[in-house]
């Protein structure tokens, strides 16, 4: 029996009309240099039984999961869902992607996995924010502290997000909850197929979020924003509070209560960075927009955009080499035609992963531009 029947028949995978338009805007197979994959041709391989074939296609590990495919596939092919099956069905063989950062970022998750570890996720609230044992609005920071120790030497400070985070929601009136045992909310794991690290995470954070007894979760990660709305209600069958990424909250509940004084005129222009959690998995684009313009930015749009945007590149700290490096250099020179002065995410993934680019001494100025995180722009023009 083919391994792949069920998810075959699942994801749609049998209606492919093998026209390749998936080809042609797959970050990774436009940038293969040895050998060639696609998602067309992995399709075609599952459905034609050939299981060597796929197990062995670096597609299965490489691909981003960016539904840049799925959004362009005239079938509604769900190609990302199918490869995070497959993973699965790999793993049950005992194959597995590549770590990168020599497996340090998996390995404090699956640390968060065990129940009795003890954490301190509140020692980046200082006494100037105020947060509540008893509000009604969970604020969901993810792995946001723990980023600082591994990326601080490029830029990053994920301690600043979540401060920042804080101080909007301050500045609401509200004064969240943030509960100190979280763990990550294991999205790397469950696109990566490891199913039993990320149940164990996510039966955690269910079981403590369901002891609060709150109302709302507010993350400023894309990836836990998705993963807690659609993939917990999915996987463990019990629907939580409601979940809503920072701008989703400020843009459809908050906007008339925030005031600007706009930004710094040298860099008056920008451009945004769809992240693809954001963008193509969970529909929100405008939001961050008018909050940049609100910001008093002129808005200036790269060639792909919204549900054309590309990836940063790098997906669940798996496979990141040459192709990877070479679609963050597209990307950030498709930013720097632009002519902006400073490229905008809501993700510190897509930013750790452009900053990471931008210190190739070899690439010099060619993909040069400031990497600004929303949320903090936000807290600091309030």
């Amino acid at each position: 029996m083919n391994l792949f029947t069920d998810i075959i028949q699942s994801n749609r995978a049998w209606l492919c009309l093998d026209c390749g338009k998936c080809s042609s805007v797959c970050p990774v197979t436009i940038h293969l240099v040895d050998g060639y994959t696609s998602p067309r041709l992995l399709i075609e391989n599952a459905i034609g039984s050939d299981e060597d074939t796929i197990l062995d296609d670096p597609l299965l590990w490489s691909c981003l999961t960016c539904n840049r495919c799925t959004e362009i596939c005239p079938s509604s092919v769900e190609f990302s869902d199918f490869i995070q099956d497959a993973r699965q069905i790999a793993r049950e063989e005992d194959l597995s992607g590549d770590c990168t950062h020599s497996g340090l970022i998996q390995t404090w998750i699956r640390m968060m996995a065990k129940p009795d570890i003890q954490q301190n996720r509140l020692e980046c609230i200082d006494d100037n924010l105020k947060i509540s044992q008893d509000s009604d609005t969970i604020y969901f920071p993810g792995c946001l502290p723990y980023y600082d120790a591994a990326f601080e030497g490029i830029g990053i400070s994920g301690n600043e997000i979540a401060q920042s985070a804080v101080k909007i929601l301050n500045h609401l009136g509200i004064e969240p909850l943030i509960l100190e045992n979280e763990r990550c909310c294991g999205h790397d794991q469950y696109w990566q197929g490891d199913m039993d690290t990320f149940k164990k995470l996510a039966v955690l954070n269910q079981e403590l979020i369901k002891s609060t007894g709150a109302k709302r979760i507010v993350t400023t990660c894309p990836e836990c924003a998705y993963t807690l709305k659609h993939i917990y209600p999915e996987q463990l069958g019990e629907n939580g509070p409601e979940v809503k990424h920072l701008t989703e909250l400020l843009v459809e509940d908050e906007i008339s209560r925030l005031v600007f004084p706009g930004p710094d005129p040298d860099s008056q222009l920008a451009t945004f960075q769809d992240p693809c959690r954001l963008g193509r998995f969970s529909g929100i684009y405008q939001e961050p927009r008018d909050l940049i313009q609100d910001l008093g930015y002129s808005l200036i749009e790269m060639n792909h955009n919204k549900k054309s945007s590309l990836c940063c590149g790098t997906s669940c700290w798996s496979t990141c080499g040459q192709v990877n490096k070479r679609i963050q250099v597209d990307r950030l020179q498709e930013a720097r035609s632009t002519g902006a002065g400073v490229l905008i995410t809501a993700c510190i993934k897509c930013q750790i992963h452009f900053r990471c680019a931008q210190n190739d001494p070899a690439l010099e100025e060619e993909i040069q531009i400031p990497i600004q995180d929303l949320t903090t722009l936000i807290a600091k023009m309030l």
